[in-house]
Formats: C-alpha cells, sequence, structure tokens
C-alpha cells in the first residue's frame, strides 16, 4: 500500500481564520430608551441623574453598543455621556447595534495584523464560524491582505473559492 501524503500540510498555503482573532468579552447592548420620559422624551436633569446613579462597573471588560430602541429624538450629547461613563471599564464602546461593534472590533483588529507571514503566500481565508463575525470583516481582511498575498481563496482546503490572485 502506497503512503497517503496530506499535500496541504506540505504546502506554502496558509489559511486565516477571522475566529482566532475574536476578542473574549461581553457584548452588551446599552439601551438608552429607559432613561426617557415615557420612552419618548429625554429631560436632560433626570437623564443626567440616571448616569449619575447607574453602576458602570458592571460593563467591567465588556465591548458595549449604546442604543435607543424607541422612536425617539436624542440628542448626540446623550450618547456622548453615556459613552463617557462607559469608557473607563468597557473594552470598546460604539453608538450602534451589535453588527456596529462586531464590525468596528474587527477593523480596529485587522488594521493591527501584521502579516508578514502571509507575503507571497496561497491564502485561504476560512469560511465557517461559531462566533459573530461581521460580514465587512472578509472585506477589511481583504484590503489589508491583497497587497502582500500571491493569491486568496475562501472555504476550506479541500473545497475553495478564487478570489484574486497576483498579477506579478
Amino acid at each position: 500500500m502506497e503512503e497517503i501524503i496530506n499535500r496541504v500540510a506540505n504546502s506554502k498555503l496558509k489559511t486565516f481564520d477571522l475566529e482566532e482573532i475574536y476578542p473574549e468579552g461581553k457584548r452588551v447592548v446599552f439601551d438608552i430608551k429607559d432613561w426617557l420620559y415615557e420612552e419618548l422624551i429625554l429631560k436632560e436633569k433626570d437623564f443626567r441623574d440616571s448616569v449619575k446613579n447607574h453602576n458602570w462597573e458592571q460593563y467591567k471588560n465588556s465591548f458595549v453598543a449604546v442604543t435607543c430602541s424607541v422612536d425617539a429624538i436624542i440628542p448626540s450629547w446623550a450618547f456622548m455621556l453615556v459613552a463617557s461613563e462607559l469608557m473607563p471599564f468597557a473594552n470598546k464602546v460604539v453608538i450602534g447595534d451589535l453588527e456596529l461593534l462586531e464590525t468596528v472590533i474587527y477593523q480596529e483588529l485587522i488594521g493591527f495584523l501584521d502579516l508578514r507571514d502571509f507575503s507571497d503566500k496561497p491564502v485561504i481565508i476560512k469560511g465557517c464560524a461559531d462566533k459573530p463575525i461581521p460580514a465587512s470583516a472578509f472585506a477589511f481582511l481583504i484590503e489589508k491582505l491583497q497587497p502582500v498575498a500571491k493569491s486568496i481563496m475562501f472555504g476550506e482546503a479541500c473545497s475553495t473559492v478564487p478570489l484574486y490572485k497576483s498579477k506579478i
């Protein structure tokens, strides 16, 4: 019998899994609707009292999306005030929803990646994930990888979809 050779393991092929850089930490939606009068009107004094008396330490090491889930007109300073209180405790704060939060997290992480190991190599971007990876993270990764990689594919080593091939 012939020995089975794993050609994928012996190739220069590099795999990038966005799930591997996913930062651990609780994701929280902070909804300010409960601090509005009848969930409709922001009364500055009452709002500021709510901010002052809230336990901000509970968001320690969390990633927080600050939003308002009701159709109310909220001045920008209200979101900024909440964000300023969260900053000393949370890992990241955005004004928006959880998808925006994950997008911002990945944009920052990918921006700081050192991709020297991927230089002039064929790269597979792994597609399946158990964590909430936003679609935009894949675009950020392509933007960062394309100038250095020889080629970029999507999927698994056994079945990939070609995305990019260097013309050099």
